[in-house]
Formats: structure tokens, sequence, C-alpha cells
């Protein structure tokens, strides 16, 4: 008996991904809210600059910060870093897995750009480099201490990224490499930055040395900026699932409305955890997202009709996707790649094409995701074909 290691491998490190992102994500979105929640103390201490009580779970807890750090430097003290760290790293691991491993078929798109497997993670790690580069040098900058400038220039950073990217690489690779530049950016700002500084305070109290509270602030600033990425950055991890979405003419546009969503929606919780609401931010996010979903729903009605067909007929139907598809998707593939069709997705009689018709106009009309980087060369023609005759059974029923 055989076992396909591959498959439990992804899941095994998906998994991982997700554990650690919670356990990363939930730390920072609770010391931004503690920090926000923070009171005078009402015994004032030297060095004390807020504390806050709170209850959970059935006990009580008083939570105290120092403007820079205390006096002497406690026994235990516990570093929240490796949440960071695995994440980036199980992420990583994904990202060599499925788009590495698997670039034939996942990365590349030769009908955008002819590229060579090393030729094509060349690029990917070059981008990632890069994000990194350009984000540290902004903040390192004399433009650095104005944040709002900062996070209007990376934004602009990013979507420029985004429009090459997804004229570089598959339109699905695109979408979760702007993802991969945006969590190493928070993941590096932890690792190059909040953490050693963080040590360079602990070694000055070790010393007798008063610490330089410039440290704190520009750990400060970095995890402020972590803050605002992490809701676009999740929405880029879940993005491989919708189509419509990174499956689009104007993707990179669609990229940029949703990322200033999760902006919006994030800056009125750190507002409102500072007792300062203001639901103009909630409203304008959610009339930005209505407008992104019309806007993507008619350019993808001109892209089918652009290449509109008269008729379709099933025998035509049929020809396309045993010429295209059920190579992977069938009872039995002969695809070098799976052994099992993906997703358990099988086309390979007429009760299935029909059982499966709305994921073909999905996958194949709407989107152009399938086949896997266009391996067999499914024309603009031939996509309009199966659109045409899935709108005409729809018609019937």
């Amino acid at each position: 008996m055989e076992i396909d290691f591959a498959p439990w491998l992804n899941m095994a490190i998906r998994w991982l991904h997700i554990i650690t992102g919670i356990a990363w994500i939930g730390s920072s979105f609770y010391f931004v809210w503690l920090d926000n929640h923070l009171e005078k103390p009402a015994e004032p201490k030297e060095g004390l600059s807020g504390e806050l009580w709170a209850v959970h779970g059935g006990g009580f807890y008083h939570k105290q910060k120092y403007a820079v750090a205390p006096a002497n430097m406690p026994d235990n003290l516990h570093w929240f870093k490796w949440e960071a760290y695995f994440t980036w790293m199980s992420g990583f691991a994904l990202l060599a897995l499925i788009y590495y491993y698997g670039a034939d078929l996942f990365l590349i798109d030769k009908s955008k750009m002819d590229l060579s497997q090393w030729q094509a993670i060349g690029l990917s790690l070059a981008f990632i480099a890069g994000g990194w580069a350009i984000y540290d040098g902004l903040c390192r900058s004399p433009l650095g201490q104005k944040n709002k400038l900062v996070g209007l220039i990376w934004f602009a950073v990013l979507v420029g990224a985004a429009y090459g990217l997804t004229n570089i690489f598959s339109d699905r690779a695109a979408y979760v490499h702007i993802g991969v530049i945006v969590g190493s950016v928070m993941a590096f700002n932890v690792f190059m930055v909040i953490i050693p500084n963080q040590k360079k305070v602990v070694a000055s109290l070790l010393a007798g040395e008063a610490p330089d509270p410039r440290l704190g602030q520009i750990g400060k600033q970095r995890s402020l900026h972590n803050n605002y990425m992490t809701l676009p950055v999740l929405l880029m991890m879940i993005s491989t699932h919708y189509p419509m979405t990174f499956g689009n003419p104007y993707n990179w546009v669609i990229l940029a409305g949703l990322a200033i969503v999760g902006v919006l929606v994030r800056h009125f919780f750190n507002l409102r955890h500072k007792g300062q609401s203001n639901m103009a931010y909630p409203v304008s996010a959610a009339v930005l997202f209505v407008l992104i979903m019309v806007f993507a729903a008619n350019m993808e009605a001109r892209e089918r009709a652009s290449h509109s067909v008269s008729s379709a007929t099933f025998s035509q139907v049929q020809a396309i996707i045993g010429k295209h598809c059920v190579s992977c998707h069938a009872a039995v593939p002969t695809s070098d790649v799976f052994e099992e069709a993906p997703g358990d997705v099988k086309l390979d009689s007429p009760a299935l094409i029909r059982k499966y018709a709305p994921r073909i106009l999905e996958q194949a009309v709407t989107s152009d995701i399938m086949p896997l980087g266009n391996e067999t060369g499914m024309t603009d023609e031939e996509r309009a074909t199966l659109g045409k005759w899935i709108e005409d059974q729809a018609a019937k029923e």
C-alpha cells in the first residue's frame, strides 16, 4: 500500500500555520487593546505609565505598564516572539511546498511570462526580500516618524507590487505573494526590530544603566504597523478560495480596495478601544466593499462578453473538458501530479459535468485559474463556449 505523504504534509503545515497565526494575531490584538485601555495609576509609582484591572475566566488580573522599563529586571520575563516566528516559518514552508515545488502548476503562468522553475522562485524571493528592504528603509528614513505618510507610501508600494506580480505569476500565486510580502514584513519587524530592541533594554537594566526610551518607541511603532497590516494579510490568506477576487481582470485593483476595507475596520476598533468610536469608518468599509463587489461583477461580465459565442453544444463542452480537465479530474487521473481528483471533483461523465457546471463556470470561465497554470493552453474561445453552455443550461432549469 502506497501512502501519498504530500497532502498530509500540506495539511500538517497549514494547520500549524493557522494555530500559530491565531496565537500571534491574538496576542497582537490583545496588547493593542491593553495599551489603549490603560489608565493613570491609582497609586503613582516611579516609571509606571498606566494600569488596568480586568476579569477573565473567573480570575482578576492587575496589569501595569512602564514608560520604559522597571528599575530592576524581574526573574521571569515572558517574550512574545515564537508565535510570530513559527507563523512565518510555517507560512514559508507552505509557499515552498505548494508554489516552489509545484511551480509549473501553481506559480508559473506561461501566457504571462515563460519562466523556468528556478527563475520563478528567484523572482519570488526577490519580491519578498525587496518588500522588507523598502519598508525597513522607509521606516529608518527621515519620513519614518510620520506614520500616516509611511502607511500611504507602503500601501502604494504594495499596490505596485500587486500589479507587477499579477503580470508575472498566476493570479492565485500573485495574491499569495502579496500576503507573503506583508506577512514577512510583520514577522521581520518582530525578529529584526522589536525583539532586538527589547533585548537592548534588558541588557541595559542588567548592567545597571538607564535604557534608551527610543528603543521602546521604535518597537511600538513597528507593532502599530503590524496591527494595521493584520486584517489585509488575513484576507490574502483566504483569498485563494475566492477566484472572483484574484481571477478578475482587475485583480490588483480589487486587492487594493479590500486591503483598504481591512485597514478601515482595524482603525475603527483601535479608536473604539480608546473610547473614540467613529461609525464613519465601518460604514465607509461596508460601502467600499459593496462597490468592489459591483465593480468585480461588472468586469467579469465585460470579460465574458468580449469573448462571447452564439451557441454551444454539450459535445463541444465534453470535448473541451476532455482535452483540458479530465487528466486530473477523473476517477483515475492520468496526470503525473495528482493521484486522486483534486477536491474530489470528477468530470469524466456527462452527469458529473452537469453536476459541477457551477464550479466549472467559477474556475474556468469567470476566472481563468483552471487549468492550473493553463498548462494545456485553454483558449478564451473555449472558455466562452463553456460559459455559454452553462448559462443556457441554467436558463432551462
